[in-house]
């Protein structure tokens, strides 16, 4: 139930997130998109890192990776995680957590080439979250992939994949004056069910 003077619509959480993201694209000098990502082992021990959203719909929210990193790890492990996205220019939050699951090649595929030709082949030629002896070995890497690949878009390396969270639970949160802050939590147990809502307490 909603009440009188709350700054959060019990409205589809959806429709809400694209009213917040796209005030957040105006307000926000630097990447509005920007989000933190929680991950976990399979013995639970957590790891938070910002990633950026490259696709978002009623199916869920989409982030891109190197599958051998240690989150990629951490998502072959363990299919939960956790989002958070915080647009300080707009003292707003939103949390979303769900399970993950890969997306297909062909989305894969798209997103990589779409990307700067040099952000190919940095990708490529990183071994992500892997110790790196010398910051010259990567530079040489990238240096043989641009002599490899003198024009054109780069192979996407297997390994480089995107991944699509699927919420379970979506927390919109408003700050006030005093810390007494607006927060509504919608919540379902699958993507078949409607989604239900209630105001917490901040």
């Amino acid at each position: 139930m909603q009440s009188d003077d709350s700054a959060i619509p019990a409205s589809d959480p959806f429709m809400l997130f694209e009213v917040w993201y796209a005030e957040a694209k105006e307000a926000e000098p630097n990447d509005p998109n920007a989000m933190a990502l929680a991950t976990a082992s399979e013995d639970g021990f957590p790891s938070v890192r910002m990633v950026l959203l490259k696709g978002h719909g009623t199916d869920g929210f989409v982030f891109y990776t190197n599958a051998e990193s240690r989150k990629g790890e951490q998502i072959r492990a363990n299919r939960r995680a956790a989002l958070l996205f915080h647009w300080k220019s707009l003292r707003r939050q939103i949390r979303i957590e769900g399970p993950l699951e890969e997306v297909s090649e062909i989305e894969a595929d798209t997103y990589f080439h779409s990307r700067p030709r040099v952000s190919q082949i940095g990708s490529a030629a990183s071994d992500q979250s892997r110790p790196l002896p010398d910051r010259q070995v990567y530079l040489d890497r990238v240096h043989a992939l641009e002599e490899r690949y003198p024009e054109g878009d780069i192979p996407r390396p297997a390994h480089w994949t995107g991944f699509r969270l699927s919420p379970r639970r979506i927390e919109f949160w408003q700050d006030r004056q005093y810390r007494l802050h607006d927060r509504r939590l919608f919540s379902r147990e699958d993507e078949t069910e409607a989604w239900s809502n209630t105001l917490l307490y901040p």
